[in-house]
């Protein structure tokens, strides 16, 4: 009888064992199975912090998670094609499986990867297991990618046949022979700065069981409540899947498949799943999302390079409350409520001209699901220069937005404690309080509460200005 050779599994951001196509491949090969995961050192863009810290603890759980089905988790640091080219030697592997992913960069070492490795006789596959369809799969009938999110996700519906989702095996047929890991607390994946990320996992919990439960639990009530409630923060109705989604311990088509029998009620959130689709799209086709104008008419935008501002807008200083209890509540938890990321973004932008770019980075290095298609797709789209761009003219009103989504001010009072004793009618506009109403509630501005570091009436005629200049230019 003769025995398999050894299949490696490449995990990358797909750290769970269910609806899993690529393991599921080996499995079906048979043979013992090298399940690896590689910290990559030649990616280019390192991931952010927040991220980091994240990534520990997934790993910490998909570890224990093999361990406890027979397998074992390799862990290796470097380059990727060294690494996988190391263990096939150590093990004597012929084949080698991997989900797909779709950044330029990733797609061309991949690609290398496979050539080099079939050239040697080896057997390489990739799978589709981290979107529910592939750029090249939803197209225009000129046979052009899709710029406007809703004719894509009308196309993508249409076409969409998704399969049932692959269940977790129950045991994994792990490789006997030695084969060294790295201790992962040696990765130095957590910060060291000791007033960050200590206590983002008081309200988080990675892993794929607690992906599980979390989606389990939104669908068990706030789902009910989505479509009109998704955009107040004072209210715990989204889902708070994005990390797990990011990080790949849920797969989208899992979450399509707990909903499709609820349709109507799922509607709205599914189609959140589907601006990540079109965040795909849009990063495949255009590699350069993240650092370059998606719309060259704003290639000649005058941005204000402001330390300072940029500094009190990090901090949650900038004056106007609803802005500061987004940024509050990123650094504390690495996450912030989607409507508050708009409105924040929307600031940085607009309010203070500083370039989009600026703010895509300080996400990308405190949220705790940094995904660069998401990311970068999401700071153009409130800058207005990306596709399916919101008007360069529209221009969030803070202190608006608060009255309107935080209405009694509880989101405000939650991450901005100095301001819990100003009446609601001041709440969102301190800086509008009679003194005799500051003094009662103890705040004096200045002192204890920023006075706005920009008027919004001012700021927004000129960052139109500048928008309609920067245009003209073009």
């Amino acid at each position: 009888m003769t025995t398999a050779s050894p299949s490696i599994v490449w995990f990358r951001k797909d750290r769970r064992l269910s609806d899993h196509p690529a393991l599921h491949a080996a499995i079906d090969r048979g043979g013992p199975i090298i399940l690896l995961y590689i910290l990559e050192s030649d990616t280019g863009r390192a991931h952010g912090g927040a991220n980091g810290v994240w990534l520990h603890h997934s790993l910490g759980e998909l570890k224990a998670d093999i361990e406890n089905r027979g397998g074992r988790l390799i862990l290796r640091a470097g380059a990727a094609a060294a690494v996988i080219d190391a263990v096939i030697k150590e093990t004597g592997a012929d084949a080698v499986f991997w989900n797909r992913r779709y950044f330029k960069p990733d797609r061309d070492r991949d690609a290398q990867i496979k050539d080099t490795l079939t050239a040697r006789g080896l057997s390489v596959e990739s799978f589709k297991g981290n979107l529910l369809v592939e750029p090249w799969e939803v197209k225009t009938k000129t046979g052009t990618p899709y710029r406007v999110f809703t004719p894509f996700w009308r196309a993508a519906k249409d076409g969409l046949e998704v399969a049932d989702p692959l269940p977790a095996p129950t045991t994994l047929d792990g490789f006997d022979g030695a084969l060294a890991s790295d201790d992962l607390d040696g990765w130095g994946l957590l910060p060291t700065r000791p007033d960050w990320g200590s206590k983002m996992l008081d309200y988080h919990t990675p892993g794929e069981a607690a992906a599980q439960a979390r989606l389990a639990d939104f669908l068990d009530g706030p789902i009910e409540d989505y479509a009109e409630g998704r955009d107040r923060p004072d209210k715990d109705l989204t889902s708070r899947l994005s990390p797990h989604l990011a990080h790949g311990e849920i797969s989208p088509r899992q979450i399509w498949d707990a909903c499709k029998d609820n349709e109507t009620t799922s509607y709205k959130f599914l189609s959140e799943i589907g601006w990540r689709e079109f965040s795909y799209s849009l990063l495949f086709y255009n590699p350069e999302l993240a650092t370059k104008n998606f719309n060259p008419n704003y290639e000649a935008m005058a941005w204000d390079h402001d330390d300072q501002a940029f500094e009190a807008w990090t901090t949650g200083q900038t004056g106007y409350p609803f802005v500061d209890a987004g940024m509050r509540q990123l650094w504390a938890t690495g996450w912030m409520h989607n409507r508050v990321r708009m409105v924040v973004a929307s600031f940085l932008i607009k309010h203070l001209m500083i370039d989009w770019r600026d703010g895509e980075d300080w996400f990308w290095d405190t949220l705790l699901e940094a995904d660069l298609a998401s990311n970068a797709a999401s700071w153009q789209w409130v800058a207005g220069t990306g596709a399916d761009a919101a008007p360069y003219f529209r221009v969030f009103n803070p202190f608006g937005q608060g009255e309107k989504f935080d209405p009694n001010g509880d989101y405000v009072r939650q991450w901005v404690p100095e301001l819990a004793a100003l009446p609601n009618k001041y709440l969102q506009q301190p800086w509008t309080a009679p003194d005799d109403v500051l003094d009662k509630s103890g705040i004096e501005l200045g002192r204890d509460y920023p006075e706005p570091i920009v008027d919004h009436k001012e700021a927004r005629e000129r960052v139109l200005a500048a928008y309609k200049a920067a245009r003209a230019g073009n």
